[in-house]
């Protein structure tokens, strides 16, 4: 009988202890940032991605009727200089970024490099979405897409028909699509990001509040007409988010230029919560390494001038020539733009951010596959790896004293 209970209590204690375990495993997973992750990294490292490579309806429509979305433009892509590398060639071919399966090699080359974000630039126009496949059909339909962060950019800002497709439209820069939208299409928006992409395990949420990034302030202030109407707009979409469980709404910004009084009025009086960039900005400079100084001065003035999170950006260079055949090499960035020189420029952002530890350590990343400006960390048939080689040295291994060589 003595053994039957002690059999008893040790199966009992067992029990309680397993429980205890999974209750604070979902507690800690329920509770990280990452959604995917137990525990979240360090440093999220966060890369743009231009969702423009996939046969799109609208676009197909207006702009790249080949089904290919904007390889077309960059296929055309040709020097206009001795040692220009044009048209760029992936080491991969030219994939559709709306195939599940290209979005799972996509995610293991990624997460295998220290890339643990994808921030996917967001359309609506004319009353509906443009280039959605690519987060829809592609990463969110990839088998392995829980092995790392996604959040969206809402890129509201104006396109001129020869923007896009200059081939097509030639000298014609009338307006194609507006960024800015009104009430009602604002609204259908707000439930369909929350519907469609907060309530993903993997999208990201600072502080539990889903990350919401915007490219245009001046276009988001047009949607509503005055500031006054633009912070209720945004609070409408916080109370919005609350209603669905979550603690609140991470409004994020981009920025350019200098800071100055005008802007930082906006933003405190709208509520935002942090300021990043999509690249270093203008004006942008044939030599990558004064681009990116004269980038990491700006950062650090915005550091200063604001109350709320800045987070450091890199980008890998510029080169949008596919798009402008009048473009020449003042236009390009091209000397001492290398993986190393990348390399030395991330090292900076990932400094910025240890300096920082009030804030989360975030690293905006200037892009996945930006193919048509020149800015990619998929593997081509120049570098081949060599820069996401270099995001593993300097986020994963450490190894950032090779570049000081």
């Amino acid at each position: 009988m003595k053994n039957n209970l002690n059999w008893l209590l040790c199966g009992a204690l067992s029990f309680v202890s397993l429980c205890g375990f999974f209750c604070m495993r979902a507690e800690k997973v329920g509770n990280s940032s990452l959604g995917g992750y137990e525990d979240k990294p360090e440093y999220y490292v966060a890369a743009y991605i231009w969702p423009s490579c996939h046969d799109d309806p609208m676009g197909n429509e207006v702009l790249w009727p080949e089904g290919t979305g904007e390889w077309e433009i960059i296929k055309k892509g040709n020097p206009r200089f001795d040692g220009h590398y044009q048209p760029k060639v992936p080491l991969w071919g030219y994939e559709l970024d709306n195939d599940p399966k290209v979005m799972e090699r996509w995610i293991n080359a990624a997460t295998d490099h220290g890339i643990n974000t994808f921030i996917f630039d967001w359309y609506w126009f004319n009353n509906g979405p443009f280039l959605e496949s690519c987060l829809n059909d592609g990463f969110l339909k990839a088998n392995n897409n829980r092995k790392m962060n996604f959040y969206i950019m809402w890129a509201d800002h104006d396109v001129a028909r020869n923007y896009w497709n200059v081939h097509r439209y030639k000298e014609d820069d009338s307006r194609l699509w507006n960024g800015a939208i009104d009430w009602e299409n604002f609204k259908i928006v707000v439930k369909r990001v929350i519907d469609q992409y907060f309530k993903q395990p993997n999208y990201l949420k600072l502080d539990g509040m889903p990350v919401f990034s915007v490219f245009s302030l001046d276009n988001l202030i047009n949607t509503f007409g005055s500031l006054e109407e633009t912070r209720k707009g945004l609070d409408y979409f916080r109370e919005e988010v609350k209603n669905n469980g979550f603690r609140g709404l991470h409004i994020q910004l981009m920025t350019g230029g200098n800071p100055n009084e005008d802007f930082q009025k906006k933003i405190e009086a709208l509520g935002i919560n942090s300021l990043t960039l999509y690249n270093w900005g203008g004006p942008h400079r044939e030599d990558y390494i004064q681009w990116g100084t004269e980038s990491m001065e700006r950062l650090q003035e915005w550091s200063d001038a604001v109350s709320i999170p800045y987070f450091p950006n890199a980008s890998i260079g510029w080169d949008d020539t596919p798009r402008f055949p009048h473009k020449t090499k003042k236009d390009v960035v091209h000397y001492n733009q290398s993986p190393q020189s990348f390399a030395t420029f991330l090292q900076k952002a990932k400094e910025y951010c240890d300096k920082h530890p009030e804030q989360p350590k975030l690293i905006t990343v200037y892009a996945w596959n930006e193919w048509v400006e020149g800015a990619y960390l998929l593997p081509d048939m120049k570098y081949g790896f060599d820069y996401l080689n270099a995001v593993k040295d300097v986020i994963i291994e450490g190894k950032y004293e090779r570049y000081k060589k």
